[in-house]
């Protein structure tokens, strides 16, 4: 039998006992039933993103605005993204104009801006929007 994995639920922030094993199934939180692993990448605030660095997985976090073209641009490979990693990495957007002091807090100087968090610490950071298989090969650098 695998060890549990801690994964905090996207929606209540719960800490969730997860065998790895069992990652694949389509785990729900045990507190509000909600997917602990979607497909699709979680938004991330100042009040949930402290909750969600406590899971055990890797979250990578796109650092976006809505009046960046760039970041608007980025948006679909980041959601692809997101559904081809399910199960081994976390994804999260954090709109930088609705959570400045976090922003700040993280030292985001241009955007988009993908942060990795291995146990809630920042391991590694990338500027720039990629495409999909340059994205992916970053992450396999990093261990993903």
């Amino acid at each position: 039998m695998s060890d549990p994995l801690l994964i905090p639920c996207p929606h209540c922030n719960g800490l969730n006992r997860i065998p790895a094993a069992r990652l694949g199934d389509a785990p729900r939180c045990g507190r509000c039933k909600a997917e602990l692993l979607p497909a699709a990448p979680i938004e991330l605030t100042q009040s949930n993103f402290a909750g969600q660095l406590k899971g055990e997985l890797p979250l990578l976090v796109d650092v976006w605005a809505a009046w960046c073209g760039p970041c608007q641009a980025f948006a679909p490979t980041f959601a692809l993204a997101a559904s081809q990693l399910q199960g081994r990495c976390r994804l999260g957007k954090l709109d930088s104009e609705g959570n400045p002091q976090l922003a700040g807090q993280l030292g985001i100087r241009s955007i988009p801006s993908l942060l990795l968090f291995k146990g809630g610490v920042e391991v590694a950071r990338q500027s720039g929007a990629l495409p999909l298989p340059q994205l992916l090969s970053w992450l396999r650098q990093q261990g993903i």
